[in-house]
């Protein structure tokens, strides 16, 4: 085992230009962690907003790229019995995962069920983690309930539609294109909504026989807070997870009175290991038996070695992908 290793770091703020993978020390597993081989890992939005400067690794955690990964197990650190060396595992880290070598600590990593291939686990963590946490327990969707999910193809739109869609819910989007709302369609959706031909709101309100969804989740911010407060159904839900336009935004706020509504939001990155690892039981009790009878898996748009991680986010930059963009370290990808 090598004590050097390839990752993933930034040289400064900017576009994908700015990301270089260099040589550097493999970690080392401390108490109650674990050394993982990565085999691959996702990218996500959160990574570009860190490339721009704008996110930050959270106090104490590593400047290597990358919040999710899948891979064996390679050593175990003092304490750590939750796995044994060889196991297949995906888990959630801060920082670290865009690099040949990670540490993570074990209860927040999750066993990879047989059917479920390394390109697909690493593309699992961030999004089934943040999807579980804000749609299921915080906006508390269930099943015969609808949701409205703005930006149903990206990595977060596609694992809203099919852990909503494996759970008996019923399901809008947004989407930028035509095709992006074909894509949608095809992917599990009932209705797709194309936000630049029409009004999202009225379109919703007829969709769901003018009641509005229950369950809204919004990842865009700015003028689309107004508009969800008005398309979201009486005592709806509208779960808030990231600001692709302004955060701040002019507002009307008395139909959270009328309506009784609940406005929630929340981040994943900076959650201590102990919330983490609860999220990773719920995960595994409600999430990992879908995935080992073959339902609800990843939405994979395209691969890319280490190597070419620039690539990797100008494909994420150009808003043309659909479901989740993976890195490889190793190329069995199995």
């Amino acid at each position: 085992m090598s004590d050097m290793m390839q990752a993933v770091i930034a040289s400064g703020a900017g576009g994908p230009d700015v990301l270089d993978v260099i040589q550097t020390e493999r970690p080392t597993p401390g108490n109650g962690q674990i050394l993982i081989r990565v085999h691959a890992a996702g990218v996500n939005r959160p990574d570009v907003m860190q490339r721009e400067g704008n996110y930050p690794p959270p106090p104490g955690a590593s400047d290597i790229f990358g919040l999710e990964l899948a891979g064996t197990v390679e050593a175990l650190g003092a304490g750590a019995s939750r796995f044994a060396k060889g196991d297949r595992v995906m888990a959630l880290v801060p920082s670290g995962a865009y690099a040949e070598w990670a540490v993570v600590h074990e209860t927040n990593a999750l066993p990879v069920p047989d059917g479920v291939s390394m390109i697909e686990a690493g593309a699992i963590p961030e999004t089934y983690f943040t999807v579980w946490s804000n749609v299921f327990q915080r906006a508390g969707l269930t099943a015969g309930e609808t949701i409205l999910i703005h930006g149903g193809t990206s990595g977060i739109g596609t694992t809203t539609i099919l852990l909503a869609k494996a759970l008996g819910c019923r399901v809008l989007v947004t989407c930028g294109s035509d095709d992006k709302c074909a894509a949608a369609l095809k992917n599990g959706a009932d209705v797709a909504i194309n936000y630049k031909t029409a009004d999202f709101v009225a379109e919703a309100k007829k969709a769901t026989d003018g009641n509005g969804p229950e369950v809204i989740l919004d990842m865009v911010g700015g003028d689309y807070m107004q508009r969800n407060i008005e398309a979201v159904a009486i005592d709806g839900r509208i779960a808030q997870i990231a600001f692709q336009k302004p955060p701040k935004a002019e507002l009307n706020m008395l139909q959270l009175l009328t309506k009784r509504l609940t406005w929630t939001g929340s981040t994943l990155r900076a959650r201590p290991v102990e919330m983490k690892a609860a999220l990773a039981r719920a995960l595994e009790e409600n999430v990992l038996p879908l995935l080992a009878k073959g339902a609800a898996h990843p939405v994979i748009d395209s691969t890319y070695p280490l190597a070419n991680v620039r690539e990797a986010h100008a494909r994420m930059d150009s808003g043309q992908h659909v479901g989740k963009i993976v890195l490889t370290m190793m190329d069995d990808g199995a």
